[in-house]
């Protein structure tokens, strides 16, 4: 995940739309399904759908009350401490 990416797609959820985003989760969820995606193409297509998820998730705590700048940091905290287990 990182973090530039996800304020990005965050950015477009706040001009637009985040059915935008979950419509895109589904299309990509998708086509890891078939057999013809390389495994390199399958890593790519995982960190795609991390940065996606992680900016719906980011949205979330926004609408929760928390500032953008709160929001990223809270997010990324959670992301490093579920690593460090």
């Amino acid at each position: 995940m990182r973090l530039p990416v996800i304020k990005h797609i965050h950015d477009f959820i706040a001009e637009h739309d985040q059915d935008y985003v979950i419509e895109a989760i589904d299309v990509l969820e998708h086509l890891t399904e078939s057999e013809a995606i390389k495994n390199e193409e399958l890593d790519v297509l995982g960190e795609i759908l991390s940065n996606l998820h992680g900016a719906l998730q980011v949205r979330e705590l926004i609408k929760q009350g928390m500032t953008e700048k709160e929001a990223l940091n809270n997010f990324m905290k959670r992301v490093m401490a579920s690593i460090d287990r």
